[in-house]
This record gives C-alpha cells, structure tokens and sequence, in this order.
C-alpha cells in the first residue's frame, strides 16, 4: 500500500458532499487519501442523516507521519471539531511544521480559531465569516495561500477536491480527473 498522502477527518454533522465529493476526487486523482473518524467508532453521521463507516479512527492515525495534507469537510459537525482538542493539536503541529491544511464551509472557522488564517486570503460559508480571523476574506469559489486551501460550501466541493489534487498531484491529474467526470 502507498502511504498516504491527505487525511479527511469525519465527525458527526459532517457535510456529506463536502466530505464524500472530496474524499472520492482525491482518489480520483491518485492521491491516496483515508478518512478519519473523530468520534471513536467507525461509523459517522452527516448533517443529512448520511451514514459512512470511516477508514481509521483517530486513534489509529499516526501523528508522527509527515501526511502531505489534512481535510476538514464543514457543516455543522464544524462544531465537534472546535472541542477535539487533539485533533486542533494536531492541525496546528501540521501546519507549523509546513503541512498543508484545507478547509471548506464552516470548518475554516476551526483554521480561524487556531489564528493560522491571520493575514492570509480565505473563503467560507458566509456565515462563518465573522469567524475566520483572516486577513481577507475571498468570495472565490477556491482559495489558495501559502500551505492553505479553503473554500465557501457544498456547490465549491468539487473545485475544492480538484484545487486539492492540483496541488498533491500537478495540474495535470487535476485536468484529467475533471475531464473524467465531465466537470467544466
């Protein structure tokens, strides 16, 4: 098995498209990428009552291993992630260590909190954006600085996914895994 390469971390209220979207284009696009699931069972409802058993639990998951990139999907579940104290541990080592991050809809706010989108370009859901702690806020689809990706909603995921591969894998695997699902 390669090692892998993006971790996506799942708690319960996570936003299926973003989480599921994203997960599915990253594999797509050859990057091996594992789901994480914060609530210590493998079993993880989203916000619509969608229910995914997870790769790994949290507990599983190596933090020793230099991952290329961690995924926090957003939705309401954004909350759970504000509380995991381990995994807020574990994204900001992440990042201070030159790892990428990337966050879509509400889950920047996590990014916000941890002061890692302090004078940076950012994008979420708009209700969240009062909680981002930025330098600006973006009304892009898909936002890029430095080691961080962020991106508005549900209708961004895709962008969002193929931004994800872009940066994994080189434009063009992100070319062909938009070509292959018809995508622009």
């Amino acid at each position: 098995m390669q090692p892998i390469e993006a971790v996506l971390f799942l708690t319960d209220g996570f936003e299926e498209i973003e989480a599921l979207a994203v997960l599915d284009i990253l594999r797509r696009g050859n990057v091996c990428a594992v789901s994480v699931s914060l609530t210590g069972g493998e079993y993880v409802t989203g916000s619509h009552g969608i229910t995914v058993k997870a790769d790994m639990l949290f507990d599983g998951l190596d933090a020793s291993v230099n991952y290329q990139m961690m995924v926090l999907p957003g939705g309401p579940g954004t909350e759970n992630y504000k509380k995991n104290n381990s995994l807020l541990e574990l994204l900001l080592s992440h990042w201070q260590k030159g790892g990428r991050l990337a966050a879509i809809c509400a889950a920047p706010a996590v990014l916000g909190q941890l002061k890692i989108l302090n004078g940076k370009t950012a994008a979420c859901h708009p209700s969240k954006e009062s909680e981002l702690e930025c330098g600006l806020i973006s009304k892009a689809d898909v936002v890029t600085d430095g080691n961080v990706t962020t991106s508005r909603g549900a209708g961004t995921a895709i962008a969002f996914g193929l931004e994800l591969v872009r940066l994994l894998k080189g434009n063009e695997k992100a070319r062909d895994a938009a070509r292959a699902m018809v995508y622009k």
